[in-house]
């Protein structure tokens, strides 16, 4: 999802939030491309694997919850925010739409919201023991981003073997662009 967007718009000079940025791909791929990337992961490690493995001046690495994150931004602050399998990590619903009204609220009028969620279709969750993700139907984000211009939306399976384990698995994945009224 993001190779695509990538591909299809320029980012050089764009303010990027990644949030749940994991040890940091995203971020990467977007500096890459000139842009200055906000990058924000609960997980110590990740972000220590992620300073290491791109060590660019144009991330800036925050050790933090994504919502606390989002929550304590300005409003209309990022041209792009990205949530790459962030929202199937909330416990309940009532936090995941919490966290898409935050995602709303600091994106800039006209910009970008780059989402990918595991939904609540069919999912071998055997590469992931002792995971229980929040699986919502893929409606459930089409709806919360009613209000926005849906430039792509799929609901596909993601059949996958992780590298540190080779258990082959699937996943239903909604990903999503949507834009942010002007």
């Amino acid at each position: 999802m993001v190779a695509t967007f990538l591909s299809q718009h320029s980012v050089d000079g764009l303010e990027i939030l990644d949030l749940g940025c994991g040890e940091g791909k995203n971020a990467n791929a977007f500096t890459q491309a000139g842009a200055r990337v906000v990058a924000v992961d609960c997980s110590n490690k990740a972000i220590g694997n992620g300073r290491v493995a791109f060590p660019t001046a144009r991330i800036e690495w925050h050790l933090a919850d994504a919502q606390s994150f989002a929550s304590s931004q300005l409003d209309s602050v990022y041209d792009v925010v990205i949530a790459y399998g962030l929202l199937h990590c909330m416990e309940r619903e009532s936090d995941a739409t919490s966290l898409v009204h935050e995602i709303k609220r600091i994106t800039k009028p006209g910009g970008t919201a780059i989402v990918v969620a595991f939904n609540d279709r069919s999912h071998d969750l055997s590469a992931h023991p002792g995971f229980a993700p929040l699986l919502l139907p893929h409606s459930w984000f089409l709806e919360a981003f009613d209000d926005w211009e849906i430039k792509t939306a799929t609901d596909t399976v993601l059949y996958e073997a992780h590298p540190h384990n080779e258990i082959h698995h699937h996943h239903s994945l909604t990903r999503m662009i949507v834009r942010k009224p002007e």
